[in-house]
């Protein structure tokens, strides 16, 4: 059970305390009938908060659960991924099924990476055509965004992801909606790697298959051959938008495990693609370049920092970020189950030349400089420190012509 005070319940509003308390009898159930019981009331209270005004209900009691009470944070995750990134829908009479999916493809480079931007209306068309030929079963219809999105233009509450799904289930039925209107990109500066997703809405007929491989006797290995084709498709759109850079293009699927997928696929190409840039621009070999590594969080773990230095320097002259993903990776890593997490990242570091890397103990605030904005990284004493450029080096973003 949670060891949350009285103060923290106090500060929920009246349909956030439902949503806890009914989250928590679902993770003490002991039974299949039960939790179906639970699970049938958490839908309708969800539904009702998710298509309400606007409001943070469902992220303010998740944060109420961390770290205390993780059983039930799972449930309530879970659900409300569910119950946003799917509906149903009722039209003259027949009930669809409709979810939201993305796509993701990977892009890095040792250059500048290009912005998002809408797709031309023949590219519109290669989408929709590879959505219907190698994703969607016979008969689903399906609706894309004309536009390939960044991690941060995708929907940021589980409030906006459930009006993505019903704009765009709406469209695929032939509704009147409006499209949803992706967020602005704040920050691209100094970008070397990111995710783009086409994302779009499946409709099918209730109960009906979505997806081309549950039509398939062996769905491992038509899900597998969905990739295959689906590739095919996608990679000579994606190569052309994104000149100059490599891309992964991942397997399509349902909305928040394919954000996921991608968010921990692209952790080591960033950090990668930063080390690699660093020494093309510093005229710096990995031999000669020493990286340390350190926790960075408030209350629980949010990040870790690896400052570059030279072998025999302490100034740190580059940073990278490594984010942790989500709340449950946060407390895993904070009761050292996953110790392994700079090792890991120590290994992708000596795949690219930087075998001298400090492991740091211990956790600091994730500290920025008050001017810039730029987050501070450590160097191998253990100072956080703001990069600072040598001389001899142009650190500046190259852009490919």
């Amino acid at each position: 059970m949670s060891t949350r005070t009285p103060s923290t319940q106090h500060r929920l509003t009246g349909d956030a305390r439902k949503l806890l308390s009914l989250t928590q009898a679902l993770a003490l159930s002991g039974s299949r009938l039960e939790d179906n019981f639970w699970e049938d009331r958490l839908a309708a209270l969800l539904r009702k908060i998710l298509g309400g005004r606007t409001n943070r209900h469902v992220e303010n009691v998740l944060d109420s659960l961390v770290p205390d009470d993780m059983a039930a944070y799972e449930i309530l995750v879970e659900l409300a991924e569910t119950h946003s990134e799917s509906t149903t829908l009722a039209v003259q009479g027949t009930e669809y099924d409709a979810l939201l999916f993305a796509a993701p493809v990977l892009v890095w480079t040792r250059y500048q990476l290009p912005l998002p931007v809408a797709l031309k209306q023949e590219d519109q068309q290669v989408v929709a055509q590879a959505v219907q030929q190698h994703l969607a079963a016979d008969g689903v219809q399906c609706a894309v965004l004309p536009q390939m999105v960044s991690f941060e233009q995708m929907p940021q509450s589980f409030q906006d992801t459930a009006r993505w799904t019903q704009q765009l289930a709406a469209q695929a039925l032939g509704q009147r909606s409006t499209l949803p209107e992706p967020n602005p990109m704040a920050h691209t500066e100094g970008m070397l790697a990111d995710a783009r997703f086409i994302v779009g809405v499946l409709v099918a007929p209730r109960h009906q298959a979505l997806f081309k491989w549950q039509t398939q006797d062996d769905a491992a290995q038509a899900r597998n051959q969905c990739l295959e084709h689906w590739s095919e498709a996608i990679a000579p759109l994606a190569t052309r938008l994104y000149t100059g850079c490599t891309i992964d293009v991942l397997q399509p699927e349902a909305f928040y495990v394919s954000s996921r997928e991608a968010d921990k696929r692209i952790r080591p190409l960033a950090l990668k693609s930063a080390a690699l840039w660093l020494q093309n621009a510093a005229h710096l070999g990995g031999s000669e370049l020493r990286a340390a590594i350190i926790g960075c969080g408030e209350n629980t773990l949010e990040e870790y920092r690896i400052g570059f230095t030279t072998r025999h320097g302490n100034q740190v002259i580059y940073g990278c970020v490594w984010p942790i993903l989500s709340k449950e990776e946060a407390a895993a890593a904070s009761q050292e189950t996953h110790p392994d997490i700079p090792d890991f990242i120590a290994a992708h570091l000596a795949e690219v030349g930087i075998t001298h890397v400090k492991r740091l103990g211990g956790m600091v605030p994730g500290e920025i400089c008050d001017d810039c904005g730029a987050p501070f990284f450590p160097n191998s004493l253990g100072e956080m420190m703001h990069p600072e450029v040598p001389e001899e080096a142009d650190l500046g973003p190259a852009h490919f012509h």
